[in-house]
């Protein structure tokens, strides 16, 4: 006899199919976000871990700035320091010089012949003065062309006055005399 089966086999294999289909998509699903909450973690902890580094980064070259604008500050000082030094160096070398300058300038003063002003920039010595007579004047001049300390004297002006005497103005150039080996040698 044949076998007749009334029973609905099929739709018992369609829901057995349907509810393996709906397992095996749960598991993927579920895979998925597993797979997606790991990455989206590794992610997360490589992003805070870059920003640790990069805040230590950021840190280190905060106190770098600082060390290095110190070292600035310390060379600036430094400089100047150094240039003070020069001043003083150059003040002290030519502390001789400037009163060998003043006293060439009193043995170069005749009579009746009276300074109203001295100035001294650089090289360059400047004379401003009251006189009796042209003579006197010109005497200083020759004073000043025979001494060993200035050079090239120049009479910048001379106005007689109201009272008898002659307002002069002389400017010539400091030297630094030269030595007597110098002098010696032909």
């Amino acid at each position: 006899m044949a076998k007749i089966n009334l029973l609905p086999w099929r739709e018992e294999l369609r829901e057995q199919r349907n509810q393996e289909f709906y397992v095996a998509i749960g598991i993927v699903v579920f895979i998925a976000a597993a797979l997606t909450y790991l990455v989206s973690s590794y992610y997360d902890g490589a992003l805070q871990a870059q920003t640790y580094r990069n805040n230590f980064v950021t840190r280190e070259t905060q106190v770098l700035d600082e060390k290095i604008a110190e070292i600035r500050e310390l060379q600036d000082t430094r400089k100047e320091l150094i240039d003070r030094m020069e001043v003083i160096q150059k003040l002290q070398g030519n502390r001789p010089v400037i009163v060998r300058v003043f006293d060439d300038v009193a043995r170069s003063m005749p009579d009746d012949l009276f300074l109203t002003t001295l100035n001294i920039v650089g090289d360059q010595v400047t004379i401003e003065g009251l006189a009796k007579s042209n003579n006197r004047v010109a005497a200083l001049m020759r004073n000043f062309d025979s001494s060993e300390w200035f050079d090239e004297p120049e009479l910048k002006r001379v106005k007689a006055t109201d009272t008898g005497v002659n307002e002069f103005e002389v400017a010539m150039k400091r030297i630094e005399p030269k030595a007597d080996a110098d002098k010696e040698a032909p």
